[in-house]
């Protein structure tokens, strides 16, 4: 007779494309099956990723809300309560700021033992209030998970959770990216996001406009889609950039996207760990990113790759610039970046101490996994 499993449940957003996402699907996808019965709840059953949860997943179930002051949030919150016993869970890991807030406190009141809150984000664009919600939502958790230094840092100065943080940073799939021999200059740059403004893609533009001024012959390419859409075509065209900056909107396949690119940018205001940094150094990119967050914690400054101050557009023209005029300092930056990235990061490494963190928490409580019984409500 096999062994009893413990029974996890993963809680997502949704399943729209996204780092955090992208990081949590995995997760799903790769924790042992052997040792763990996985299941999956979200805010709101959506996203081009559903279906990558729904084929390995035990179950997938929704519990739709549209606001955390409204009388029908209560009720979802008690459907999860009795989804939570029904399931005998042990464990339930929640993935970012709104599933902390819904299903932590929940959990705790279902008797979950095992209540492993996230935080993947500075977040420097939530409101006070829903700060303070993800503030009294730590309470419920066992184990807070951080992506980065940076963000336990952050963390750590707050009097919720602070002893609580473990670091455990986003993994990546190393096999789906290769070096590709890229033959002649430094011509075509981009970045992948959400076209949002804390991913300063406004700086970028400008810093493209700025090269081809100086008769610095590049081309941008804009990879993701977002709310700024229209406003960041509208600036591309008012600096001159009309057929010099393409916008692709949201690509699956990224690997081939950077493939085809010879530099990589992240211009962002704020970031804790960026997935698409991490891909674009795997694949072997000289990349400038802005010095902001955790990115100072992914690139060594002048080794595997250039930081620049975010919003300076003429310091980052200034440090693409300086990869085109030396190609091959920039092939050089681009290998020791993925020699870096390769050592240090891989969803094998991730998803090892996220299952390693679920069996310690568990057997600290006593919990077993043919006896995954529910405790009475706020039990350490």
């Amino acid at each position: 007779m096999p062994p009893a499993r413990l029974p996890v449940a993963v809680f997502l957003t949704s399943f729209d494309p996204g780092g955090t996402e992208r990081q949590m699907i995995e997760l799903v996808r790769r924790l042992d099956r052997a040792r763990f019965e996985v299941h999956v709840a979200c805010l709101h059953r959506r996203g081009g990723w559903r279906t990558r949860a729904e084929e390995v997943a035990e179950s997938v179930t929704e519990f739709p809300i549209t606001g955390f002051a409204r009388a029908a949030t209560a009720a979802q919150a008690a459907r999860f309560v009795a989804w939570c016993r029904r399931r005998r869970l042990a464990v339930v890991q929640a993935c970012d700021l709104y599933t902390n807030i819904f299903a932590l406190p929940a959990a705790a009141a279902a008797g979950v033992p095992v209540r492993i809150g996230s935080r993947r984000g500075l977040n420097p664009d939530r409101t006070k209030g829903l700060h303070l919600a993800q503030q009294f939502s730590y309470r419920f958790a066992d184990r807070i998970v951080a992506n980065s230094e940076t963000v336990a840092r952050d963390m750590r100065r707050s009097a919720a959770g602070a002893r609580r943080v473990v670091v455990i940073p986003n993994g990546l799939d190393v096999a789906r990216f290769r070096p590709v021999a890229r033959a002649g200059g430094i011509r075509r740059i981009g970045t992948l996001a959400r076209l949002h403004p804390v991913k300063g893609l406004d700086t970028f533009l400008e810093a493209v406009a700025l090269l081809r001024r100086d008769g610095v012959e590049v081309e941008a390419q804009i990879v993701g889609d977002g709310p700024e859409r229209a406003a960041l075509e509208r600036q591309a065209a008012s600096l001159g950039l009309a057929g010099r900056a393409h916008f692709t909107g949201h690509r699956e396949d990224v690997e081939a996207v950077l493939a085809g690119l010879d530099l990589f940018v992240l211009p962002s205001h704020s970031e804790a760990f960026p997935n698409a940094l991490l891909e674009a150094m795997a694949s072997a990119l000289p990349v400038v990113a802005t010095e902001v967050g955790g990115v100072p914690d992914i690139v060594e400054d002048g080794l595997t790759g250039v930081l620049v101050p975010p919003g300076r557009p003429d310091l980052m023209a200034a440090a693409i610039g300086g990869f085109v005029f030396q190609p091959d300092r920039a092939r050089a930056m681009g290998l020791r970046a993925r020699a870096q990235t390769m050592q240090r990061y891989s969803f094998e490494r991730t998803i090892a101490r996220f299952e390693a963190l679920y069996l310690e928490v568990a057997a600290g409580k006593r919990v077993l996994a043919a006896e995954a019984a529910p405790q009475a409500v706020g039990a350490r």
